[in-house]
């Protein structure tokens, strides 16, 4: 037995026929007829006998009815809650996301986002990347933003654009945004750096980048939030590698380079759990937000030939 069947013996109830019932629920008479033989030999018990042209239910027949009706009722309410339309969808969704790209990416996204989907309900949470994984891997997140590299096994990844990474060098004076200059790797060794803490995927390739330069860091603090280590940058306590566009500004107190000719940049990626049945309010606010801060195809390809 299955709501399908109940769903056909309904509509035979209604209609005291299979073939009326079989234009409401889009079959054939023959199938109709087949459908509630077969509902009879599960249940054990005759539902309808013929009057002339009409099948009248037996008491069996109502009996039933009283639960297929509250049945289908459940049945129509879950499909209901899972409904497939985005716009409908109110259920509560987990949006992560790293910090620094909250505070210098998210702003206008974000509002344009709630204009699109007004009945989400919409949660953010602010983290590092891997934190944000391990809550997709959880169900905990319905969508991530994250950096990249990261093991991809169970996940949908979607990459949105590269940031690059500077070099912060402490000023005494103010300095005014401009050009950014390159620096001789040879300078930094030995000089007092402020970088994230070693669990991030952004030291990883932090570390990875000065090793592969030939600089070896004295590091002196660490610290997980891009403003905490750029307040300290200001105030002379050492250098830092930070995200572009944490580094805007009309004037600051640092000179920004790149070390060397290379550039060292991360890139930005939405990530959801993998699976067969993705809710489709998910796959529609990464298309959202792809569109929103991807890269155009015309600026990626520039990147790719300069770099």
């Amino acid at each position: 037995m299955d709501v399908h069947q109940l769903d056909i013996f309904l509509a035979v109830l209604e209609t005291n026929g299979a073939t009326r019932a079989a234009q409401k629920v889009n079959l054939t008479p023959g199938a109709v007829s087949l459908q509630i033989q077969k509902l009879s030999a599960e249940v054990h018990a005759q539902l309808f006998v013929r009057e002339g042209r009409r099948l009248a239910p037996t008491p069996a027949a109502l009996r039933l009815a009283e639960h297929a009706r509250r049945v289908v009722k459940q049945v129509r309410l879950i499909e209901q809650d899972f409904e497939s339309d985005p716009r409908g969808d109110d259920r509560p969704f987990r949006f992560a996301t790293g910090v620094t790209t909250l505070v210098y990416r998210m702003g206008r996204p974000l509002r344009r986002l709630r204009r699109q989907f007004p009945r989400c309900d919409f949660h953010v949470w602010a983290g590092a990347t891997e934190d944000i994984l391990t809550g997709l891997h959880n169900r905990q997140f319905d969508l991530g933003l994250i950096s990249l590299p990261v093991p991809e096994e169970h996940l949908e990844i979607t990459q949105l654009f590269e940031e690059e990474l500077l070099l912060l060098r402490p000023s005494a004076t103010a300095v005014r945004a401009g050009a950014v200059t390159s620096i001789d790797p040879r300078e930094l060794n030995g000089v007092p750096f402020l970088l994230y803490t070693k669990r991030s995927n952004m030291r990883s390739k932090i570390d990875a980048f000065l090793k592969e330069a030939g600089v070896v860091p004295r590091v002196l603090m660490e610290a997980d939030d891009t403003e905490c280590i750029k307040r300290l940058v200001e105030s002379g306590f050492g250098y830092s590698i930070l995200p572009e566009h944490a580094l805007r500004g009309h004037r600051r107190f640092f000179h920004v380079h790149r070390i060397g000719h290379k550039r060292l940049v991360r890139r930005q990626a939405l990530a959801m759990a993998r699976t067969d049945f993705p809710r489709q309010l998910t796959v529609s606010i990464a298309a959202f937000l792809k569109s929103a801060m991807g890269e155009p195809r015309a600026a990626g390809e520039a990147r790719a030939a300069s770099a």
